[in-house]
Parts: structure tokens; C-alpha cells; sequence
């Protein structure tokens, strides 16, 4: 949190809030719904939407399996209130029983502080994945919540002009985008450069999908996170109107 503040006092925003949002990740996409939805109560007129991971912290570099698929990284967007409403449809999921697939294991020793109460002290250990299990999660509930969010929206597969995933795995991008009757041309990976990036992988690939001018103002985006927890989530945009 003291980083976060320092972030707003150089960006000038000393009236504004900060805070986290763990969602590992999803993070990006739950940030984002909860964002609009400080915009649309009129609660607040402008977002800073930042998606940052560090898992150079987080990894078993000795573990070939999981070290290499992870990368550090950061991307951001600004939300602002506007005559129209651009979030066309979301859907947010957890569960928790399966939160051994992918997860940042705490390991605590009790320590009392009280007769009858003890609090537990310890420290995180490396990132564990079981990568088959996450793979049969994700190519089953990734597709089943973007067409929750098409539904919400009023809109089909069909009408969307990208389709932006978490990048977490090409193979699961690839599958996702089968199942949805979406064409390889109308779906954005940036995932060879940069590894899983976690809550940042989805704002990196919007960045540069926009500056290079494949996302133009307008486009209709079905963006979708999923990971640790396990949590997963879509969102449908309009975007940049």
C-alpha cells in the first residue's frame, strides 16, 4: 500500500484512493468490472485501472515446469464516465476448492498470543501448478463465462471483433477461440513475447493491439481472465467511444 500512495502523490492525485484488488490473474478483469461500477454510480468520473505482477518472486527457478512460463510486467488503462456505457456484459467466478491447481502456498507455524489464540507465522513458498488440470479448467469455463457475458451484453460471437484472453497458455487461447466460433485473425496473443504476465497480460496485449491500430474506437472486445484461486472472469467492451 505505502507504493501505492507514493504512485498517486507523483501522479498528483492526492484526493484519489488506491488500493488492491488480489485476483492474481483475473485481477485485471475484476478490477475492471469493480471500476465501472464506482463509474456508473457516479461515485467516482475517472479510473486509473493498473495490472502489474512481479512472479520473478514467485518462482521455483530449480522448476523447469513453471519458471519459464512466467514473466514480470505491468499495463493500465484509464476509465471515465461517458454518455454511453461501454461495458456491454460480465460475469465473475470463483472456487476455491480448486485452489490447489495454481496457487501461492502460505506456510505458517501457530504462534500464541493468548491462551486460548494463536496466530500464524510463516512465509510464502514458490508458485505451484498443475498445469493439466488448469488447462482442463480453463478450455471448459473460459468459453461457458464469455458466452455468459455475450448473453448480458444482448450480443453473439459473431459481432465481436476481438478476442482478448489472459495470456496464460497459446493452447488455451486457441481452443477458446475454436469453441467460440472466433477466427484466429480476430484473436490477440502477445504471449510469446512476454511469458504469463498474470493481471497484466491483458492490458499489455489491449496496448499494443491499440497502438498498432488493429483495436480501433468502437471495436466490440470479449476479454476474459482466469487463474490462482481459482478465479476466472469476462468482460464485453466497446471500446475507446
Amino acid at each position: 500500500m505505502a507504493a501505492q500512495h507514493k504512485c498517486r502523490c507523483e501522479l498528483g492525485a492526492t484526493g484519489a484512493i488506491a488500493f488492491d484488488i488480489t485476483a492474481a490473474c483475473s485481477g485485471f478483469l475484476v478490477g475492471l468490472v469493480t471500476a465501472a461500477q464506482f463509474i456508473r454510480t457516479g461515485a467516482y468520473r475517472k479510473v486509473l485501472l493498473i495490472g502489474a505482477d512481479v512472479l520473478s518472486r514467485w518462482v521455483d527457478w530449480s522448476d523447469r515446469s513453471t519458471c519459464v512460463l512466467f514473466g514480470d510486467g505491468a499495463g493500465a488503462v484509464v476509465l471515465q464516465a461517458h454518455t454511453t456505457d461501454n461495458l456491454l456484459g460480465f460475469e465473475l467466478r470463483s472456487d476455491g476448492s480448486q485452489n490447489d491447481c495454481l496457487t501461492l502456498p502460505y506456510r505458517a507455524v501457530p504462534h500464541a498470543i493468548h491462551a486460548k489464540t494463536s496466530v500464524g507465522k510463516g512465509t510464502y513458498e514458490p508458485i505451484q501448478m498443475n498445469g493439466r488440470e488448469v488447462y482442463k479448467f480453463a478450455v471448459k469455463r473460459v468459453p461457458e463465462i464469455i458466452e455468459k457475458a455475450l448473453f448480458h451484453a444482448n450480443i453473439t460471437s459473431d459481432q465481436v471483433n476481438w478476442l482478448l484472453l489472459h495470456q496464460a497458455n497459446q493452447r488455451i487461447i486457441d481452443a477458446v477461440a475454436d469453441r467460440l466460433n472466433i477466427p484466429a485473425e480476430k484473436t490477440l496473443s502477445n504471449l510469446a513475447h512476454y511469458g504469463n504476465t498474470s493481471a497484466a497480460s491483458i492490458p499489455l496485449a489491449l496496448d499494443e493491439a491499440v497502438r498498432d491500430g488493429r483495436v480501433k474506437p468502437g471495436d466490440i472486445v470479449a476479454s476474459s481472465g482466469f487463474g490462482a484461486g481459482l478465479t476466472w472472469g469476462s468482460a464485453v467492451f466497446r471500446w475507446g467511444i
